[in-house]
């Protein structure tokens, strides 16, 4: 039996205030009632506060890795989710950060197995779509020989190594939704999202480009975490979230898709173009790379621009003027909360 819906549809996000999950709350207002679950454990209160005003926004401060009965939430009794239940949920949550890799390993591994099992179970009570916000650490490291990797690669991942709860966790977790897709009949999307930038990234992080641009502004080195080779395919976060939107649209058999760009970029490349935006005196600095740091590819866009009718449409220069234009405009407010 068909759950009714009132007037609009309910969609849960979780890790919806972090980088791309902000994004895709904002975008999904103009269609949605949103419920935005998150506990900032990797996130900035700072990246939904203009969502707080909107009636059809709800944020629920909550650890996915713990059970969540929504039933019981009244805040969320305006959605009728007694009654209509969820129609979409959204499976962002997950530590990303380079810098805080080591300290975060067990959020990591919960995240990539406890934190499935609770939402994919809430897919299952509410009979709601599901979209897993996986990763292209899946296919295991870039080579010479491989650059651009496709949905159907078998990727080969260490599991026993010090990254392995990331690595490793997100092919468990891509097990964990095809599972329930098999028993419980759920339809389960995996989106392989590649390296993504833009707006509310967080600083410090080891994540580069916001980085680069606070050092570029302050006049001191851009450091690169590896030498002049190392290199990366950079997607703006608006073409993600247009993906993850589309994806979640797909049909049932519609199941894996690559969210990226197919262009390969150089670090030292774009570090020169934020010093040339920023009309900075900085140079650009080498240091060892980063545990978290891993020799990424670029997404083969055969299967996405086919079955999703998607591809990335903004250029990397007017990509980095935006997070540019961001970094600036909210330097003070970014900095302090990293000091908090």
């Amino acid at each position: 039996m068909d759950t009714p819906i009132f007037e609009k549809k309910n969609v849960l996000v979780t890790g919806g205030a972090g980088f791309i999950g902000s994004h895709l709350c904002e975008r999904l207002l103009k269609e949605a009632k949103v419920i935005c679950v998150d506990d900032f454990s990797n996130s900035d209160p700072q990246n939904i506060n203009h969502l707080l005003q909107y009636p059809d926004f709800e944020f629920i401060n909550h650890d996915i890795t713990k059970p969540l009965d929504l039933d019981k939430l009244e805040e969320l009794n305006k959605f009728k989710v007694k009654f209509q239940g969820i129609q979409e949920i959204y499976h962002l949550a997950c530590p990303t950060s380079p810098k805080d890799f080591e300290s975060l390993k067990m959020q990591t591994l919960s995240a990539n197995s406890t934190a499935m099992f609770n939402t994919l179970d809430l897919a299952a009570k509410y009979h709601a779509k599901y979209l897993f916000g996986s990763s292209s650490v899946v296919y295991g490291d870039a080579s010479e020989a491989k650059q651009f990797f496709k949905e159907a690669d078998e990727g080969l991942v260490n599991h026993l190594s010090p990254r392995a709860c990331y690595d490793e966790g997100k092919k468990f977790a891509e097990t964990c939704v095809e599972t329930y897709r098999q028993v419980h009949g759920i339809d389960g999307k995996i989106a392989r999202i590649f390296t993504t930038y833009g707006p509310r990234m967080r600083l410090f992080q080891g994540l580069l480009i916001p980085d680069f641009i606070i050092s570029a502004i302050d006049g001191s080195d851009l450091v690169i975490y590896g030498d002049e080779s190392i290199s990366t395919s950079l997607c703006y976060v608006d073409d993600v979230v247009t993906g993850l939107i589309k994806l979640m649209a797909a049909e049932p058999e519609v199941k894996v898709a690559n969210l990226g760009d197919d262009r390969i970029v150089r670090f030292v490349d774009v570090a020169k173009m934020i010093i040339a935006m920023t009309n900075s005196a900085s140079k650009v600095s080498f240091e060892p790379s980063l545990l978290f740091l891993t020799k990424k590819g670029a997404a083969d866009l055969a299967y996405a621009k086919e079955a999703l009718g998607w591809m990335p449409l903004v250029r990397l220069e007017d990509g980095l003027e935006k997070t540019v234009e961001y970094v600036v405009a909210n330097k003070e407010a970014l900095v302090f909360n990293h000091k908090k």
